[in-house]
């Protein structure tokens, strides 16, 4: 019997600053992505063929073979999204105690995926979000394409736990989901005990974060047919320089 998915609190465009301001995150559907970043779903829908071409993370500390990635950064700024020389992912072990404290140099994005016009529409549109909060700047982005597989019988979209991303901003579109039961989202509150639990079900719907004021996480997920795969798209924006290993001090 097919899981039964727990809906997610879906905003409506016209409230999409006013909830961010009032709950640190809020949920768009599709056809609301599409409307505030100027884009069709059908030029969304063709970048998802990438998604199939993943190289597995070589960095996962606890053995899994189930999860593919690809990296990309830029600088983005109001209606420019520059493409920025390929850098190594690098977090904090404060932020995450798994995989935090080390450069993991992932494959970079497709070339023919991050110059489609509607990849940099969606790139200036999560810019514009997070100007209308903090004020115009330029935002130092960070995008990964993921597939969690459950080629060892589960997949860990986030194998370490509720976390925040050390960046101001998170974006987590939901490219698809196939053969699978699980995969549920959870954001929590940092100060206080409000939350909310839900599944990304509809093909890039997106879940907009402050990562200054809630913790994330995505529960495991498992095969319903052999197979079984979920995908996303996620983007940080960070307003002061990419996250950087500190420099040792003589």
């Amino acid at each position: 019997m097919p899981q039964q998915l727990l809906q997610p609190p879906l905003t409506s465009p016209d409230l999409l600053n006013a909830t961010l301001a009032d709950q640190g995150f809020a949920v768009l559907g599709s056809a609301s992505v599409c409307a505030l970043a100027g884009v069709s779903l059908d030029a969304l829908q063709a970048l998802e063929l990438s998604w199939h071409d993943l190289p597995p993370d070589q960095y996962l500390k606890d053995g899994g073979r189930y999860r593919r990635r690809r990296h990309a950064s830029f600088e983005v700024t109001g209606d420019m999204a520059q493409a920025t020389p390929h850098r190594a992912h690098w977090q904090p072990l404060s932020y995450n105690a798994l995989h935090g404290g080390m450069q993991r140099w992932f494959e970079p994005m497709a070339t023919e995926v991050v110059q489609q016009a509607a990849w940099l529409q969606l790139l200036c549109w999560l810019g514009r979000v997070a100007s209308k909060a903090q004020g115009d700047q330029t935002w130092f982005t960070e995008a990964h394409q993921f597939r969690i597989d459950t080629t060892d019988g589960i997949g860990r979209p986030t194998p370490e736990g509720a976390h925040r991303d050390g960046v101001n901003w998170v974006a987590v579109f939901l490219v698809g989901r196939h053969g699978i039961k699980g995969g549920e989202t959870r954001v929590f509150d940092m100060d206080s005990p409000r939350g909310q639990r839900f599944t990304l079900s509809e093909p890039w719907s997106v879940l907009l974060l402050d990562d200054t004021r809630v913790i994330h996480e995505t529960t495991p997920i498992q095969p319903e047919q052999p197979g079984g795969w979920r995908d996303t798209l996620v983007v940080t924006l960070r307003s002061e320089g990419f996250l950087d290993q500190p420099t040792p001090k003589a």
